[in-house]
């Protein structure tokens, strides 16, 4: 008869370092809710902040990591997670073997999100298959935020204040009135 463990007890490699890429302009509640659960499943997340100029960002890129760190250090507190924020440009499968990740999360809010992403994974595979993919679909609280509708409210004078964290909404609401 084998042993059972105990209820508590963490058996090695039940838990692996994972990154969760993303551009982050700006970041919102969809975001750390996807970090949250994430960290509860992982032992190490390195958040990685790409620099995809090509989206046409607002915030610049050291900006979109503060931003992401003001929120990192209550969630590794809760979860036990060791969390990194750093930023990335290349393939994202470089960027996980590069920080020693087994495993690609990757956020889905509606069945729009899966076909993209579905894709992505596939080639991800196809370039390391030693690297998995593991979706985790938004909170139904969050399935509908998204960056782009966010920046694209706040520009046209809609409150944004229940899709972002509060230093995310300061830093908003003032990128939009000097770009105004």
């Amino acid at each position: 008869m084998i042993p059972l463990a105990e209820p508590n007890a963490v058996r090695p490699l039940d838990r692996h370092t994972g990154v969760y890429p993303g551009t982050f302009d700006p970041v919102t509640n969809g975001h750390i809710d996807i970090i949250s659960r994430a960290a509860r499943i992982l032992d190490h997340l390195v958040v990685g902040v790409a620099a995809n100029a090509g989206k046409g960002p607002i915030f610049p890129i050291e900006e979109r990591m503060e931003l992401v760190r003001a929120e990192m250090d209550a969630i590794a507190a809760r979860t036990g997670t060791v969390i990194e924020v750093t930023s990335f440009g290349g393939l994202l499968v470089d960027f996980a073997r590069d920080n020693g990740a087994g495993v690609i999360i990757r956020g889905l809010r509606a069945v729009s999100d899966f076909d993209y992403e579905f894709q992505m994974a596939g080639m991800n595979y196809r370039l390391d298959p030693t690297i998995e993919t593991v979706f985790l679909t938004a909170s139904e609280t969050h399935q509908f935020i998204s960056s782009r509708f966010v920046k694209e409210i706040a520009q046209l004078g809609g409150d944004i204040s229940s899709f972002v964290p509060a230093l995310t909404l300061e830093r908003t609401l003032a990128r939009v009135r000097s770009s105004a």
